[in-house]
């Protein structure tokens, strides 16, 4: 007979890792896939300034290595593999394709985060954490009095451009075409260009991001055929997020317009006995204190409703 999971969790990062720590303490038989590393995009952020109860921050790795050893300790068993595909089978139990093989389980967290996209161009993957940011709320405070470059012409570069002048000296703004930022957004951002705080780019394609010593000191960009050199002392990239939802094609789960995992207030999905949360989740803050919350919310939902199978 095939054994059949009491919660099976889909990646490692910290909201699954809360939730592993919630659903094991309660005896909940709790198994966690992750494909990659474990601790999520947390795990390599060089240090987290803003996460409660450190002070002084704490290093990424750090951080979501105490997370497994706490999941661990209550008994959490965590896996490696990658998930191709979930359903959800006519006795209500799911079936998630570990590595090609089926692994059954009652109850499902997806926990597997978003990704940020990414420029593709020298120096951003070895400086990320360094110099090179995706979160201002997260990193912005580290550049109090410097100057910074901001990368991206959306809703979220604008308004993460708007935030970082609380810290920095100046901004310069660099957009590929246009700003296509809400209208609302933009009279906010001509507020601070007014002010000399921050100066707009456009059609202006970053190419590379350099440092001294590792620490950067500038970015090379193009506008046109004309090479251009803004100095900076930190860069922030905004130019979308990509959920890692690709494994769910297929499997009934609704999204919203940004792909990401639709939940109710109990951040169950459509499909009952299936949860998200964390930075897969529609309506996220994307902050790593919020996505603990969020496994600890998930997993007392997780309980209650194993407790309603049994009294079915």
């Amino acid at each position: 007979m095939t054994e059949v999971l009491d919660t099976l969790m889909i990646g490692a990062g910290p909201s699954s890792l809360a939730a592993a720590v919630y659903t094991t303490r309660e005896d909940i038989q709790t198994v966690v896939y992750e494909k990659g590393v474990i601790g999520g995009l947390a795990a390599i952020t060089d240090v987290i300034d803003n996460y409660p109860g450190f002070p002084k921050g704490v290093e990424g790795m750090k951080l979501a290595g105490e997370l497994q050893q706490q999941a661990e300790r209550f008994g959490a068993k965590i896996e490696f593999g990658e998930i191709s595909e979930l359903k959800v089978n006519d006795d209500k139990t799911k079936t998630v394709v570990v590595d090609g093989q089926p692994v059954q389980a009652k109850t499902v967290l997806i926990a597997t985060g978003s990704d940020y996209n990414k420029l593709g161009i020298p120096g951003e993957k070895e400086l990320y954490g360094r110099g090179v940011h995706y979160c201002a709320t997260c990193d912005g405070a580290f550049y109090r009095d410097k100057r910074l470059v901001v990368v991206g012409g959306g809703n979220s570069a604008v308004q993460e451009a708007i935030f970082l002048t609380r810290f920095a000296t100046h901004i310069d703004l660099l957009v590929r075409s246009t700003i296509k930022a809400s209208e609302v957004l933009q009279k906010d951002l001509q507020k601070f260009v007014d002010e000399g705080k921050v100066t707009i780019h456009l059609g202006v394609t970053p190419q590379e991001i350099v440092a001294t010593d590792g620490k950067v000191t500038h970015v090379n960009a193009k506008k046109g055929s004309e090479d251009v050199k803004i100095e900076t002392d930190g860069v922030f990239i905004f130019v979308g997020l990509k959920p890692n939802t690709q494994f769910l094609e297929g499997s009934g789960i609704e999204f919203d317009e940004l792909g990401l995992i639709k939940t109710d207030q109990k951040l169950e999905t459509n499909l009952p006995g299936v949860f998200a949360s964390g930075d897969v989740r529609s309506g996220a803050t994307m902050q790593i204190a919020s996505a603990v919350g969020e496994g600890a919310t998930a997993a007392l939902s997780i309980r209650e409703h194993l407790d309603e199978l049994k009294h079915a």
